[in-house]
């Protein structure tokens, strides 16, 4: 069976931003997928994803907390400088945490700074249109690529109250198609758009010149991003309409921890050639 070539891209040695771009003019699907550890990061890597997140969703599935605003910049740089050890081929993107950017354009250049002369990473992600635009400046200035990232942004969550889908009235639709235009011309390489309408995606989409990557925002956008734990199934409690599970990981994982245990109390390991 002749295995289908899945990607224009499959040899290029090292993804950009530039590569990203280069994607979209010839409707070339972008794969991202978030990773926190060495040890995941080169399994994507080894893969062939193009693009790995180095979320602050981290909070939760790495650190156990509700949501993504306890996690710090000092850890943000922990994990994205154990990513970045791993990976040779994809672009690795960082998110700001909470409290490193809004409302101070300043702090939002030194935490941009930390973050790329500390691990490494390639690109910076941050959340918000309009009311971020100064920050996004003052970080183009210094020469780091910026990603956005709008519609249901985790960092607002005690603004929205509830993690339903954004951008369904009017207002808010036209406000994200205006903040889409905005961050494209201060200069961000690419968006992210989460828990949106497909139809106003694939309108931004078709918009906008730089890559638009979604998560639930359906599939006529220009990639597609999920938090890697969750379409793993490591964590079960999160099951949103946009998630599909490529694997049940936490049984497995489940499983074969009750294998050893019972292995150990029966002395059936170490068996006669696992010893000296």
């Amino acid at each position: 069976m002749i295995t289908p070539d899945i990607s224009k891209f499959a040899n290029v040695t090292k993804v950009t931003t530039h590569v990203l771009q280069e994607m979209k003019l010839k409707n070339e699907k972008i794969a991202m997928l978030t990773a926190y550890d060495y040890s995941m990061a080169r399994l994507l890597d080894k893969a062939g994803i193009d693009v790995i997140l180095v979320g602050d969703s981290a909070s939760n599935v790495m650190a156990g907390h509700t949501s993504t605003l306890p996690i710090t910049l000092n850890e943000m740089i922990y994990h994205a400088s154990s990513v970045v050890r791993a990976v040779k081929r994809a672009l690795v993107i960082t998110d700001l945490p909470f409290g490193t950017y809004q409302g101070n354009s300043k702090e939002a250049l030194s935490s941009s700074i930390r973050i790329m002369k500390e691990s490494g990473s390639d690109a910076v992600k941050m959340e918000g249109g309009r009311e971020i635009l100064e920050s996004v400046d003052r970080i183009l200035s210094a020469g780091i690529p910026v990603m956005g990232h709008l519609g249901l942004t985790p960092q607002s969550i005690h603004k929205f109250g509830t993690y339903v889908v954004r951008a369904t009235e009017e207002n808010e639709a036209r406000k994200l198609v205006e903040d889409a235009h905005l961050l494209e011309n201060a200069g961000c390489f690419g968006i992210v758009l989460e828990k949106i309408p497909a139809k106003l995606a694939a309108q931004v989409a078709k918009e906008i010149r730089i890559p638009i990557i979604g998560i639930g925002a359906g599939p006529d956008v220009d990639g597609q991003v999920l938090v890697l734990h969750d379409m793993l199934g490591i964590t079960q409690e999160f099951s949103p309409r946009f998630l599909r599970r490529y694997h049940n990981l936490s049984e497995e994982i489940q499983g074969s921890v009750k294998s050893y245990i019972r292995d150990v109390k029966t002395v059936d390991f170490p068996n006669e050639r696992e010893q000296y």
